[in-house]
């Protein structure tokens, strides 16, 4: 789950992470009663969308007047912002953040995730701050220093403070960078984050330690235990059909491609993905209906997969389980009649009642394509589609 930059330095500010003063506007009266209550003289006007790269795509915005507030906040509101993160539909922007201005004497980036390789949380920070990351980790990685934290003991204050001088911040300020960096680790862990990132971290000509720019993404998984998060949650952002699929506990990503998947297991859904790709066709959806899926979570997967228009077929992948083969049968049977299913549907199931599920969908009356194995269900479902 993400949440916007605003949201994410409020909840920071409660971790003693040092923000500049700020609120987010919906409207341009509102953008100028909260710049009046600012003070000047410059202010930054912040398009609010769920992705990166707002300021080259033209959603962060100096204002030196509150007039010119009024102005860039007239022009952001309704505006389709295209980023390298959206892809080229972009997003619409709902709101912006007022913010206020400082004196920038260098940018800096720190962010807290997970290091898949060590299965520990890391703190990573570069002097190369205000640009993409990935694009130093490739062009001069070693600009980039890497802190694995232990989980016992957690981010030690001597860690910080080498990582502050590490990244060439001066003695003046390194004791208010070690307390933004414990901060933030602290957020991140008491919050379940799955990443949280300042870019850029500033040092102001004031000395002062400062989080210019905010992004933080939470473990879903974790939610359950974050009710003051899952508040956050703003649905304007999200895919309406990933919404409506979150409903029936099923875990879908559209995609852009014709053939639509219903599997169980998120490994095995990966797979189908990839042989999808290699038989010549393009999957578009990830879907994952769990072990435990019923016929009425089978019927409304299926509804969730013939929203997409782009939609020419179907390729249903089931390992039994825990789930059987017979109850998935069942499920396919009822949601094909229940939406009156006209695209092509490729079956492949192995595993639990296995003989049983093939037999109920061969006496189906239905037009359903069995398959052997997923190569087979592959070159079926592409050829179908042709």
């Amino acid at each position: 789950m993400n949440i916007h930059e605003y949201q994410a330095k409020e909840v920071l500010r409660k971790f003693n992470v040092a923000t500049l003063k700020g609120k987010v506007a919906n409207t341009p009266a509102e953008a100028v009663a909260i710049a009046k209550e600012l003070g000047g003289p410059i202010w930054v006007v912040k398009a609010q969308i769920h992705a990166g790269g707002r300021g080259k795509g033209g959603g962060v915005k100096l204002a030196k007047s509150v007039e010119e507030v009024e102005t860039l906040t007239k022009q952001m509101i309704g505006m389709t912002l295209v980023t390298h993160q959206t892809g080229p539909e972009g997003k619409v922007v709902q709101k912006v953040f007022i913010e206020q201005g400082c004196n920038i004497a260098k940018e800096y980036y720190v962010a807290c995730l997970i290091d898949r390789v060590t299965g520990r949380v890391a703190m990573m920070a570069s002097s190369e701050g205000g640009v993409d990351i990935e694009e130093v980790a490739e062009h001069r990685p070693e600009a980039i220093v890497k802190v694995d934290i232990d989980p016992i003991t957690g981010l030690g204050a001597w860690q910080a403070r080498e990582l502050a001088f590490a990244i060439g911040m001066s003695p003046e300020v390194v004791n208010k960078a070690v307390k933004f960096f414990m901060g933030l680790y602290e957020a991140f862990v008491k919050l379940d984050c799955s990443i949280a990132e300042i870019n850029p971290l500033v040092v102001t000509k004031e000395n002062d330690v400062i989080c210019l720019d905010a992004k933080m993404n939470f473990d879903s998984n974790a939610l359950y235990r974050q009710p003051q998060i899952v508040e956050l949650r703003d649905l304007n952002e999200e895919d309406p059909t990933e919404i409506e699929a979150s409903k029936f506990d099923l875990a879908f990503i559209k995609l852009d491609g014709t053939i639509g998947c219903l599997v169980n297991g998120a490994g095995l859904a990966m797979a189908t993905l990839d042989i999808i790709k290699l038989h010549g066709a393009s999957p578009a959806n990830f879907l994952d209906v769990g072990g435990g899926a019923n016929k009425e979570k089978v019927t409304n997967a299926f509804k969730i997969i013939l929203k997409d228009p782009n939609v020419k077929g179907i390729l249903v992948n089931i390992f039994g389980g825990i789930m059987k083969c017979d109850v998935i049968a069942e499920g396919v049977i009822a949601a094909s009649k229940e939406v009156g299913l006209k695209v092509p549907l490729v079956v492949r199931l192995e595993g639990t009642n296995v003989e049983l599920g093939k037999k109920i969908l061969a006496e189906s009356g239905l037009n359903i394509i069995p398959a052997n194995d997923l190569t087979d269900a592959a070159k079926k479902i592409t050829a179908a589609i042709k």
